[in-house]
């Protein structure tokens, strides 16, 4: 990389570390030890991230991407881009700044080590999340799209909401990511806005029926997505299983009959330990999911109404944990395997 071709757009000074104001080109360079394949973290086909060290210690992520014929970044980046500099909240992944040259351009953000909810979920990362952590996740992504859908300058319709695009810190803590297909919403909170017609775009599993039906996008597709983000928080799964010599199953649809039948610790997730108040919060989790994912978006609770129900869920949860069990939580640490029913 030619680092005297670079500028900097816009200044990195989000507060990261000392000395990151006016970060260069160069800076990022050596970071990233010119981009390196060891310092990649994903690659995909206009884009490759990487992780780098600044001089501080302080870690970022570098989105590394190209332009269309050299001249223009594709919609979803740019989208991403735009979105990226009108937010800010502690459960959405913290943008720092970019830097462009004539045919690509880096886009700084804070980095997240401890991987997706996604990997947590199929412990390729970790050693499992017990409910009480899945709970706080849950409350964690509500209050970043709620803030999304009210509180941004002008309000954001995400439309990828799933588990791979929240990412957890090593307190583990969500953090909301991946914005190449959010949406700005008219004027005035998303609550408010009609609809934006638009192609439907999203990810197998998590996208709204009615979205792919009639092409206008509304927060109510976030909450639909949100919902089966629930699903799989109390199942484990990802919406749609598949199992070797067997159809695919859409796990949303099968934990919701389930949970109809009065049988919801059966789509829980065997790795979470069963008590009396567990088995409560996943059905407290279920019930709202259901709301969530409803035929009709008129009849989806809003994401602050999903934000108060975790609330409560999580409140009668620890008021209703046994002792051993609130201390086993609380300490996070220690041999569980033989408590854990095996899938």
């Amino acid at each position: 990389m030619d680092c005297d071709t670079w500028k900097l757009t816009i200044s990195i000074t989000a507060g990261i570390g000392k000395g990151t104001s006016g970060l260069t080109a160069a800076d990022i360079s050596r970071a990233t030890s010119n981009f390196s394949e060891k310092n990649m973290v994903k690659q995909g086909a206009s884009s490759s991230i990487y992780k780098g060290k600044l001089r501080d210690g302080s870690q970022v992520a570098i989105k590394r991407a190209r332009k269309l014929n050299g001249q223009r970044l594709s919609a979803e980046l740019s989208r991403e881009l735009e979105t990226l500099q009108k937010i800010e909240h502690q459960n959405l992944v913290r943008f720092l700044g970019f830097l462009e040259q004539r045919d690509e351009t880096l886009i700084v953000v804070e980095y997240v080590d401890n991987g997706s909810l996604r990997e947590h979920l199929d412990e390729s990362r970790g050693t499992g999340l017990e409910l009480a952590q899945r709970l706080n996740v849950a409350i964690d992504v509500a209050h970043a799209i709620t803030y999304l859908h009210e509180y941004a300058e002008r309000a954001v319709i995400h439309r990828d909401i799933r588990s791979s695009n929240v990412l957890l810190t090593g307190a583990l803590a969500a953090k909301v990511a991946g914005f190449g297909m959010a949406r700005m919403a008219d004027d005035g909170p998303a609550s408010e806005a009609t609809h934006v017609t638009t192609m439907a775009v999203g990810t197998a599993g998590y996208v709204d029926p009615e979205y792919l039906g009639t092409l206008q996008l509304t927060d109510k597709s976030d909450v639909y997505s949100f919902g089966v983000l629930l699903v799989e928080l109390v199942t484990g799964r990802p919406p749609i299983e598949r199992r070797p010599g067997l159809e695919p199953r859409a796990t949303t649809k099968w934990a919701m009959q389930k949970f109809r039948g009065g049988d919801a610790v059966v789509a829980m997730d065997p790795r979470m330990r069963r008590s009396p108040a567990s088995v409560e919060a996943v059905e407290g989790m279920l019930r709202l999911a259901e709301q969530c994912v409803g035929p009709a978006r008129k009849d989806r609770p809003s994401m602050r109404r999903c934000t108060e129900a975790l609330w409560t869920v999580r409140r009668d949860y620890h008021r209703r944990q046994e002792p051993r069990q609130d201390a086993a939580a609380a300490a996070g640490a220690g041999d569980r395997s033989a408590e854990w029913v095996s899938r």
